[in-house]
């Protein structure tokens, strides 16, 4: 069992930058690869980034890469997502998301129907 706490949302303007933070209970927090999705109001939860267990591999979706990166640091059971650029369109909630499968392909690390454990969630709101 594994618990995901996030953190580190609020309120910010266009251009500005923020970091969340995923901080997780439980054993064996290497094993299992993490993510983080984003849900705008009226809209599905959407696929952010992705690391592996190792923290050697990563994925973005389109609209984040090279303003968004994630990293993870295993003795500290914690993933953190530091977001750079910051736009309106970035407004969500962002959610913290656990696979026990230590790495898995690009395609699978978008499906939010793989991940078995989930956060309550940080609301990220960007003005213009």
């Amino acid at each position: 069992q594994v618990q995901l706490v996030e953190s580190g949302g609020g309120l910010v303007q266009a251009g500005d930058s923020l970091s969340l933070s995923c901080a997780a209970s439980g054993r064996a927090f290497s094993t299992y690869a993490m993510a983080w999705f984003r849900q705008a109001p009226g809209k599905d939860r959407d696929f952010v980034a992705y690391i592996s267990g190792t923290g050697y591999t990563t994925y973005y979706r389109n609209s984040v890469q090279g303003r968004f990166t994630v990293s993870r640091d295993n003795a500290e059971n914690r993933v953190t997502l530091n977001m750079n650029s910051l736009k309106p369109e970035d407004t969500a909630v962002y959610y913290c998301a656990a696979d026990r499968r230590t790495s898995t392909n690009s395609v699978r690390a978008q499906n939010r129907d793989d991940y078995d454990y989930w956060g309550q969630g940080t609301q990220v709101t960007v003005s213009s």
